[in-house]
């Protein structure tokens, strides 16, 4: 499986959108240099609240070009980074991935998935409506999670706009994505 990423984006302070830049400098076990969620332990403010030791499996979130599609053709207007991703890709379907698998970039980069991020109010008040659209349930009831996944930096480095990435399945059997 071969992907692209479309766009890049940071935020150095904790705000719902971040912004849009042409590369990236990834650090081995932390994230995305600059952002407010880089670091060893987790950042979002929540979970900080309630344990500021946790690891950080949220260093770097990434969603796919075609959900954005899907929600503007909804009337949503959403734009790469205004939903707090810092990686907009495309060509490979995130949401399937199994835990554990790596998206290795041409300079060294690579990041391995933890997880599903977990949406929270803050969808609802950035666009009415929203947070239904990236939260689901299936006919038996299951969540369905389709706001982007997570992964932290295992090999860092510079990744740029434009930058294709392969990805690579941990051994069988895979673990389906869960919030993380």
């Amino acid at each position: 499986m071969i992907g692209r990423v479309v766009t890049l984006s940071i935020n150095p302070r904790h705000g719902f959108s971040k912004l849009i830049v042409q590369s990236v400098h990834c650090l081995k076990g932390q994230g995305v240099e600059g952002d407010a969620h880089c670091g060893e332990t987790i950042k979002h403010r929540s979970r900080v609240a309630v344990d500021a030791s946790q690891p950080n499996l949220r260093q770097v979130h990434l969603i796919q070009s075609t959900l954005l599609d899907e929600l503007n053709q909804q009337g949503f207007e959403v734009a790469p980074g205004m939903l707090g991703e810092n990686l907009t890709t495309e060509g490979v379907d995130l949401l399937q991935l199994p835990r554990d698998s790596l998206l290795q970039f041409k300079a060294g980069v690579r990041l391995r998935v933890t997880g599903l991020r977990n949406p929270c109010a803050q969808i609802e008040a950035f666009r009415t409506g929203l947070l239904r659209k990236l939260v689901l349930k299936d006919d038996g009831g299951n969540v369905i999670r389709r706001a982007g996944i997570m992964a932290v930096v295992e090999e860092g480095g510079l990744i740029r706009t434009g930058d294709e990435f392969s990805v690579t399945l941990p051994e069988a059997p895979h673990c389906a994505l869960e919030r993380v």
